[in-house]
């Protein structure tokens, strides 16, 4: 078996990844539980990878669903970590400015 050539362009980085995201955002409108989010990610990911960016390779529709589902929920973990910090920095600061 041979490795396949695998081409990464503007889509992978720029499109795919902020496109899960926002998808997964919107199943929160839904009432399902927050753990199966990555999951979600994940599915989106392979779909979007197999059936549209590399419909004609399937081992690089795997390979790269893999790579679009993991960076999504890394972007989306790291977003929300930064967010909850700079609140709690910013609430610090303003407790002690009124002390």
């Amino acid at each position: 078996m041979e490795f396949p050539v695998i081409h990464t362009n503007f889509w992978d980085g720029v499109i795919a990844v902020p496109l899960i995201v926002i998808i997964t955002q919107l199943f929160k409108l839904f009432p399902i539980p927050r753990q199966y989010f990555p999951t979600i990610a994940s599915i989106l990911g392979f779909a979007i990878s197999i059936f549209y960016s590399h419909r004609h390779n399937l081992w690089a529709g795997l390979f790269m669903g893999g790579f679009y589902s993991a960076a999504a929920v890394g972007t989306y973990s790291s977003l929300k970590t930064s967010w909850i910090a700079f609140k709690n920095r910013k609430k610090k600061s303003r407790n002690q400015n009124n002390k």
